[in-house]
């Protein structure tokens, strides 16, 4: 793997759920979510309407700062994508979000 590997995600979206706040066998603080986007983007010169649903994890300070917002606001996440070990879906994991300053757009 060379230098230009990159895997980073800005996502604007919907937190949709949020589990208990719970804490890794290491002791770091850990949220499971599920969030949801919706959008419309220019595809091959068409509109397209995108929904999607994305599992994410945040651990640490940002997952004790999330489990303090309420479900159904929207933020600006940022963060990358991983595959659980047993897993076939990849989860976001946040490391960041921030309030949108126009719902949708960044």
């Amino acid at each position: 793997m060379g230098a230009s590997v990159v895997n980073q995600l800005r996502l604007s979206a919907t937190l949709a759920e949020a589990g208990a706040l719970r804490h890794t066998p290491a002791g770091l603080p850990a949220l499971d979510m599920r969030l949801e986007h919706e959008s419309s983007i220019q595809e091959d010169g068409q509109m397209r309407q995108v929904k999607a649903q994305l599992r994410a994890i945040a651990l640490g300070t940002v997952a004790e700062r999330l489990a303090r917002q309420p479900i159904g606001s929207s933020w600006c996440f940022s963060g990358f994508l991983a595959s659980p070990r047993q897993g076939k879906h990849v989860v976001l994991h946040v490391q960041d979000f921030q309030q949108n300053p126009i719902h949708g757009g960044f």
